[in-house]
């Protein structure tokens, strides 16, 4: 299988640099990494494998993680830009993937109009009620918690908040996974931002077609999130695939993803 080319980075609008990879020949396809995720800690190496025989797949550390810079003050439309960046050095045009948070980032990009003929979601974590008061006293917490340098705490307060179960957390805390999330713990913050900025009236401005993805081992409160955003984009296709919580195995995702692409 292809595998990826050394580092390089592009430089977003505001000068932030934004480090990837590529791999494979093809149409272009980014991934958007979840929070907490980035090219030294992502869920994305085997996919790429997989994507890499059909397209020209491109992985990036979003700001503030992993290689890329980062420009204060945070913005969504930064974010936003840092894929704009990306889309122009792969040719002006690209499919896009995100998982979890990153298909929130993903949807924010096809809403402002860059060039995405297509685009696909693994599970974005939205929530579908209009008072966001609630969401932005977690974010306040989760800022406090990195304003005071207590970054395992904020680690903590973020997954349990967004409903990791108790045993995924306890598996993750021993792991070396734990430590590199750490390390981006003020990101997490960045993606509390991008779901506060996230509406279902976004949501029916992206008309772009859309596979949105859902693991059928997922709870209810996910697997209805999902159905609930299919259902309000105008142009959606809704599959539910086989796998754990909150993920599906590769083999079973690169095919789904290939197959809606190429179509």
């Amino acid at each position: 299988m292809p595998k990826p080319t050394t580092s390089r980075t592009v430089t977003s609008r505001d000068g932030t640099s934004i480090a990837y990879e590529q791999a494979g020949s093809g149409p272009a396809l980014i991934l958007v990494d979840a929070a907490g995720h980035y090219r030294g800690l992502s869920s994305f190496g085997g996919l790429i494998d997989l994507l890499a025989a059909n397209f020209t797949v491109y992985h990036y550390d979003r700001r503030g993680r992993g290689d890329s810079t980062d420009t204060q003050p945070y913005a969504v439309e930064r974010e936003v830009d840092d894929l704009a960046a990306l889309i122009d050095e792969a040719g002006g045009s690209a499919f896009l993937y995100g998982f979890s948070s990153g298909a929130l980032l993903a949807l924010h990009a096809a809403a402002n109009g860059l060039t995405i003929p297509k685009l696909a979601l693994l599970e974005p974590p939205i929530d579908t009620t209009e008072d966001r008061s609630a969401q932005a006293a977690f974010t306040a917490e989760l800022a406090e918690l990195i304003a005071a340098e207590r970054r395992t705490a904020a680690v903590e307060h973020f997954l349990t908040g967004v409903g990791v179960p108790d045993e995924v957390v306890a598996g993750m805390r021993e792991s070396q996974s734990w430590s590199a999330m750490e390390a981006v713990a003020h990101t997490l913050v960045y993606d509390c931002m991008v779901s506060e900025a996230t509406s279902l009236q976004l949501l029916a401005s992206v008309s772009v077609p859309t596979l949105v993805l859902g693991s059928a081992a997922s709870g209810d409160d996910l697997t209805g999130m999902t159905a609930t955003i299919a259902k309000a984009m105008p142009n959606s296709l809704h599959r539910s695939l086989p796998g754990e919580w909150h993920g599906v195995p590769d083999d079973v995702l690169a095919p789904a993803l290939t197959e809606f692409f190429e179509r």
